[in-house]
C-alpha cells in the first residue's frame, strides 16, 4: 500500500524549533521529489519547500518566507524527508502535508501546489506556534 505519512507536529514557542517527518511506504522516496506544503486556517495551501530525487542530486528548493530558517533532507536508509524548522514563528501555524511525484516541477514552479496534485500525499500534522 503506498503511503505518505507525516509525524513530528505540535506546539512550539516563538523561536523554537521542530522536525517534521514524512515517511514512505509502498514506494522508494528517494526516487521521487518531495515537497512540504502548509495550509493555514482560511487561508490556501502554499509550498513551504521540496526535494528533487536523488537522482537529480537531492536538489532543495525554499519558500522565501522560510529560507534560512528550514531545511529539507532525506535520510534514504528510513525511507524518509524530513523539515527542520528553526525560529518558529506565529505565521508558521498551520497543517502541514508532504507530497512526491516522480518529476520535480521545473525552476519555480515548485511552488504551484496544483503541479503535485497528482503525485502522493499525507494526511497532514499540526504545527502551533505560541507562546
Amino acid at each position: 500500500q503506498v503511503q505518505l505519512v507525516e509525524a513530528g507536529g505540535g506546539l512550539v514557542q516563538p523561536g523554537g524549533s521542530l522536525r517534521l517527518s514524512c515517511a514512505a511506504s509502498g514506494f522508494t522516496l528517494e526516487h521521487y521529489a518531495t515537497g512540504w506544503f502548509r495550509q493555514a486556517p482560511g487561508k490556501e495551501r502554499e509550498a513551504v519547500s521540496s526535494i528533487s530525487s536523488s537522482t537529480r542530486d537531492s536538489s532543495a528548493y525554499y519558500a522565501d518566507s522560510v529560507k534560512g530558517r528550514f531545511t529539507i533532507s532525506r535520510d534514504n536508509a528510513k525511507n524518509t524527508v524530513y523539515l527542520q524548522m528553526n525560529s518558529r514563528k506565529p505565521e508558521d501555524t498551520a497543517v502541514y502535508y508532504c507530497a512526491a511525484k516522480i518529476e520535480h516541477p521545473f525552476g519555480e514552479d515548485w511552488t504551484r501546489v496544483a503541479l503535485w496534485s497528482r503525485g502522493y500525499w499525507g494526511q497532514g500534522t499540526q504545527v502551533t506556534v505560541s507562546s
